[in-house]
């Protein structure tokens, strides 16, 4: 199954209270910026945490998209398919001049 890739431009315009964001960044990648609402759960820890995944659409980010992607992938071998990945990462995110919210690690 492929794994659909969104820009951030496209992520910015969808993001809504339906869909989760997760980063799976370590938790001091995370906390040095993120985007505002997303969860953190590190790929480095990610099948021990699956259970956490929220069964609505997810959207997957990481520093610029190969981590998160694997996430992606990761999921859809535990049979999850409602995953996205948003390309480009939180280094687009910055770069299109997005808010980032520093500090405190969810989850």
């Amino acid at each position: 199954m492929p794994i659909e890739e969104v820009s951030i431009a496209a992520f910015t315009q969808i993001r809504n209270d339906s869909i989760a964001l997760i980063d799976v960044r370590e938790a001091d990648e995370y906390e040095s910026g993120h985007v505002p609402g997303a969860v953190n759960i590190p790929l480095s820890d990610f099948t021990n945490r699956i259970d956490e995944i929220p069964k609505i659409l997810v959207y997957f980010i990481c520093r610029s998209g190969g981590r998160s992607m694997q996430a992606c992938e990761i999921c859809v071998d535990f049979g999850l398919t409602n995953v996205k990945n948003v390309a480009g990462g939180t280094i687009g995110w910055i770069s299109a001049g997005n808010e980032v919210v520093e500090g405190g690690s969810k989850g």
